[in-house]
C-alpha cells in the first residue's frame, strides 16, 4: 500500500498513519491529548511519541485535562525519573499549564478548528516538496494559542497538529489514504 513519504516500516507508523493521521478529529479529549504530544515531540521524531504515547497515557491520567491541571510538583518531579517518557521539565510544565489554560476555554474544540474555518483543507500535494512545514493558519494558531498562556505550540508544532487532527489533510496524491480522505470531502 502506497503512504506518504514520512511514513517508514514500523508497524506502530504505518497503523498511525492508515488510521489516525489526517483525519478529522473533533473530540475534545483527544484533541488536548494530541496537542500535548505534539509539544512533547518538538525537536525528536513524531515515532519517538508514538511509542510512548501508551506511557504517556498511563502518567497523564488518559490525558483527562482537570488531572493535568492538577498535577503537583512532586508529581512532575517523579515523572522526571521516568523513562517512559520524554524527560524534559519545560514540556512537562507546559502540559500542566497547557491543561489550566484549556479549562478556562468556553470552547476549546471550535477554537482550534476556527484557524481552518471550521472545515478541513484539502490539500493536493504531489511530493515531499510541496508540503508545508507551516503555514500561515499556523502561525495565526500558534500567536492566538500562546497569547492565552499554552507553551510549546510554535508554528511548526501547531502545522504539525493540524495535520494530525485532520484539519488539515496533506496526504500526498501518491497515497492510498489521500484517496479515501479526500474522495469523501470533495463530493
Amino acid at each position: 500500500m502506497p503512504r506518504c513519504f514520512w511514513c517508514n516500516d514500523d508497524p506502530l507508523y504505518k497503523d498511525y498513519h492508515d488510521r489516525e493521521w489526517g483525519v478529522p478529529l473533533r473530540d475534545g479529549q483527544r484533541l488536548f491529548e494530541l496537542l500535548l504530544l505534539e509539544g512533547f515531540q518538538a525537536g525528536l521524531s513524531w515515532i519517538t511519541i508514538l511509542r510512548k504515547r501508551e506511557h504517556y497515557r498511563q502518567v497523564l491520567f488518559g490525558f483527562d485535562v482537570r488531572k493535568v491541571a492538577e498535577m503537583s510538583d512532586q508529581y512532575l518531579e517523579n515523572l522526571l525519573l521516568d523513562p517512559g517518557i520524554v524527560r524534559n521539565r519545560l514540556k512537562l510544565e507546559a502540559a500542566r499549564r497547557n491543561a489550566r489554560v484549556w479549562l478556562t476555554l468556553e470552547d476549546p474544540v471550535s477554537l482550534l478548528w476556527s484557524f481552518v474555518g471550521g472545515t478541513p483543507q484539502i490539500h493536493h500535494f504531489k511530493d515531499r516538496s510541496e508540503v508545508p512545514a507551516v503555514t500561515a493558519e499556523a502561525e495565526a494558531m500558534s500567536k492566538a494559542l500562546k497569547k492565552l498562556g499554552f507553551g510549546f505550540v510554535g508554528p511548526t508544532i501547531c502545522y504539525a497538529f493540524m495535520q494530525a487532527s485532520g484539519m488539515v489533510m496533506d496526504h500526498t496524491t501518491d497515497c492510498d489514504s489521500y484517496a479515501a480522505l479526500a474522495a469523501p470531502r470533495l463530493q
